[in-house]
C-alpha cells in the first residue's frame, strides 16, 4: 500500500467536478450581479477580447495598439491588478492562482461598468478550467437575455456578443529572457527615482529577479492559462499571434488578425439586409480576367463598333489627354451619336480601363432653342445631348530645384 505524503501535489478534481464547480459559482454570481443591477441592467461588453500571453511575450507593449485597431476607449481590464488582498498578492509572488470565486465576480462585476459596453479588453481572464466554464456560461446567458428581450426597446444596445481570444506566444527560454531583462530594466529605474527623486517606482516582482520563479511562472502559464484559452478556440474567434518577433510584425499580425468584419460586428438582420451587395474585394478579384474577356467579346461579336470606338478614342480623345498629361486628369465632352449605344460606352470604358485610364461618362441634355411659331408664340427647342468624359491617370510629377 502507498501512503501519500502531506507534500505530495493535489491530484486534479475530476472534468465533470470542475463543471459543477463552475455552475454553483456563476449561479451566485449571476444573482449577486441581478440583485445588485436589475436583470434589463446587466450589460456585459458586446465586444470582449480575451488577453492571454505567455510572461513577457508583451501584453503591457501591445495592448495600446489592439485598442485603437479595435477602438475600444475603455481601458483595458487586467485581471492582476483587480486582485489587490494581501492573500491574493502573496500567491501571485510566488506564481500561483488566487480562487476562481474570487476573480469571477470582481471580473464580471467590472465588466457591468458603463465604460465597457462598447468593447473591452480583459488581460488575464480565463486561467483555469472553471473561470473558463464561467465564461461559456456568461456567453449563453448574454444570447439568452438577448432573445428574451428581442421585442424588447432595450435591444438596440444588448447586440449579439463578440468574443475573441487572443494570445501572444513565446517559448520559454524567450519568457525567462525577457522576464530577468524585465528585472534589470526596473532595478536601474527605481535606483534612477530613489537618486533624482523623480518619477514613480515600479513594481518589483520575485519572478523578475530569480529564473526559477521565472521558468515557475512559465510553467503556470503553460500548463493553466495557455490551456484555457485553447478549450475556447471551437467556441470563440482565436487569434494565435507569434510574438517573438519584432514589434512591427508582431503589431501587423493583430492588424490582420482584428481588421473589421462586418458577419461579426453587424447584427444578423443588419448583415442580412445588405449581405447580396457584392463585396469590393470581390469584385476586384476577377476583374482584370473579367476585362480581357469582355475586349475580346467586342473583336470577335461586335468589331464594327468596336473599331469605331477605338477610332473615336484615337482621333478625339487621346489628343486631349495629351495635353494634360501633367495633371493627370481630362474632360472631354462629345455630341458624337456613337456613343448613343449604350454598348459604345461600356467599350469606351473597358478601353480606357485596359490602358492604364479610369473613364467615368454623364450624359447632360439640354434645350436649345430653334426658332419661334409665330401664329402660336411657342418655342421650338432641340434637345442637345452631350456626353462629358472624365478621364483619370497618374499624371507626371515636376521635381522642383
Amino acid at each position: 500500500m502507498t501512503i501519500a505524503s502531506k507534500n505530495d501535489p493535489k491530484p486534479e478534481p475530476p472534468e465533470d467536478l470542475e463543471v459543477k464547480d463552475a455552475q454553483l459559482i456563476f449561479n451566485s454570481v449571476w444573482k449577486e450581479l441581478e440583485a445588485q443591477k436589475g436583470r434589463l441592467n446587466l450589460r456585459f461588453p458586446t465586444e470582449l477580447i480575451l488577453l492571454g500571453g505567455a510572461p513577457g511575450a508583451g501584453k503591457g507593449t501591445n495592448t495600446n495598439f489592439i485598442c485603437h485597431v479595435r477602438d475600444i476607449t475603455a481601458p483595458p481590464i487586467i485581471v492582476s491588478e483587480l486582485l489587490n488582498t494581501p492573500e491574493a498578492q502573496r500567491i501571485k509572488s510566488q506564481g500561483g492562482m488566487v480562487g476562481d470565486r474570487e476573480v469571477v465576480a470582481l471580473v464580471f462585476r467590472k465588466l457591468l461598468e458603463p465604460e465597457y459596453q462598447n468593447g473591452a479588453i480583459l488581460d488575464g481572464f480565463p486561467r483555469t478550467k472553471v473561470q473558463v466554464e464561467c465564461l461559456k456560461m456568461l456567453y449563453d446567458s448574454m444570447k439568452a437575455l438577448r432573445r428574451e428581450l428581442i421585442d424588447n426597446p432595450h435591444l438596440s444596445q444588448m447586440k449579439p456578443p463578440v468574443f475573441h481570444i487572443m494570445v501572444l506566444f513565446v517559448d520559454e527560454s524567450e519568457s525567462v529572457k525577457r522576464q530577468l531583462a524585465r528585472g534589470r530594466q526596473v532595478i536601474a529605474h527605481n535606483e534612477e527615482v530613489a537618486r533624482s527623486g523623480i518619477g514613480e517606482m515600479w513594481e518589483e516582482r520575485p519572478t523578475d529577479f530569480n529564473e526559477a520563479l521565472a521558468r515557475n511562472r512559465y510553467r503556470v502559464f503553460k500548463e493553466k492559462t495557455y490551456d484555457a484559452l485553447v478549450s475556447l478556440k471551437q467556441l470563440f474567434h482565436f487569434h494565435f499571434i507569434n510574438a517573438q518577433a519584432d514589434l512591427v510584425v508582431v503589431q501587423e499580425n493583430i492588424l490582420n488578425e482584428l481588421e473589421y468584419q462586418s458577419s461579426l460586428e453587424l447584427d444578423p438582420r443588419t448583415f442580412h439586409a445588405i449581405g447580396d451587395i457584392p463585396l469590393a474585394s470581390n469584385i476586384i478579384q476577377h476583374a482584370r480576367r473579367d476585362l480581357v474577356r469582355r475586349l475580346d467579346e467586342y473583336e470577335h461579336e461586335h468589331s464594327e463598333l468596336f473599331h469605331r470606338v477605338v477610332e473615336l478614342i484615337e482621333s478625339k480623345l487621346v489628343p486631349i489627354v495629351l495635353r494634360h498629361a501633367i495633371s493627370g486628369r481630362a474632360t472631354v465632352s462629345s455630341e458624337d451619336e456613337l456613343l448613343d449605344n449604350p454598348l459604345a460606352l461600356q467599350m469606351l470604358i473597358d478601353v480606357f480601363s485596359e490602358r492604364g485610364y479610369h473613364a467615368v461618362i454623364d450624359l447632360r441634355r439640354r434645350a436649345i432653342p430653334e426658332r419661334i411659331d409665330l401664329k402660336t408664340g411657342e418655342i421650338i427647342v432641340r434637345q442637345q445631348k452631350v456626353y462629358r468624359i472624365a478621364i483619370f491617370f497618374k499624371g507626371s510629377e515636376i521635381r522642383r530645384g
